[in-house]
């Protein structure tokens, strides 16, 4: 049985990085349009949808507009999309279809160096989605200048959480077509129980709790910390737990697909 060994990693990873982003320019203006569009898109949509329903939403012992309350979230949820499609649809048609990896594992490069920059490229996408959307929330005023700065590194720190369980997804399933099992059962719950539409603290008991689990929740409320300067949790053990879900899921990614890889 094939297992992960740190020893394996080199700064050699960043050549298939680069490969990555030297494929990416031929087509990051297409791809750029979703980030630089999509927070307009939600604050026209939701502002004139729920503005004459809810006249705002209590949140860390103040009253926001629900764009206020929203728009944050749009940031942490543009890095979750970002971040995990990246490492599962996109890795899966390298890996499967293109064989680009085993054509990289024809070169000196390790499976753990190859498997580490497709991490890493994904987290940068994440960091890069993100900051296009600052540039459109910050002058429309739903993220506070520096503070809102912050939430470019901690989107590359978020893009690694959900790059990482994305790529253990890739090590364990068989086919791309059930890649909507983990999206139905995984995604969709922790993109509507993250706080990103609603505050945790305003649902029942089991909810809150469930939310706690999810790694959208605390990066959620990381990026509200930083855009608007509220919380309802503590910031450093959100920033705890995104750290040890990315060391775990990181660990467990690495094995599932050197295991594949290597029959």
């Amino acid at each position: 049985m094939s297992r992960f060994e740190p020893s394996a990693i080199s700064w050699r990873f960043r050549h298939v990085w680069f490969r990555n982003l030297v494929t990416y320019r031929r087509i990051w203006r297409i791809n750029f349009l979703v980030p630089l569009l999509e927070p307009g898109f939600y604050i026209l949509a939701f502002g004139l949808g729920f503005s004459g329903l809810i006249d705002g939403v209590d949140y860390a012992g103040r009253r926001l507009a629900y764009t206020t309350f929203m728009a944050p979230a749009l940031v942490a949820t543009a890095c979750m999309w970002n971040a995990f499609f990246e490492t599962t649809y996109t890795s899966f048609v390298r890996m499967f279809y293109q064989k680009t990896f085993d054509g990289m594992l024809a070169t000196p490069l390790s499976v753990e160096e190859i498997i580490l920059a497709e991490i890493v490229w994904a987290a940068s996408k994440a960091a890069a989605a993100v900051t296009v959307m600052l540039a459109v929330l910050i002058p429309l005023g739903y993220a506070g200048f520096p503070g809102a700065l912050w939430c470019i590194p901690l989107a590359f720190l978020g893009g690694l959480a959900f790059a990482v369980v994305g790529m253990f997804f890739t090590g364990v399933i068989p086919s791309i077509d059930m890649f909507n099992l983990p999206i139905f059962l995984f995604l969709t719950p922790m993109f509507l129980f993250s706080g990103t539409f609603f505050p945790v603290s305003g649902v029942s008991k089991w909810a809150e709790l469930l939310s706690l689990i999810f790694p959208l929740y605390h990066l959620v409320e990381l990026t509200r910390w930083f855009c608007i300067g509220l919380t309802e949790s503590n910031p450093l053990y959100n920033l705890a737990y995104l750290i040890v879900f990315t060391a775990l899921f990181g660990w467990l990614a690495l094995g599932a697909m050197k295991q594949r890889l290597i029959k």
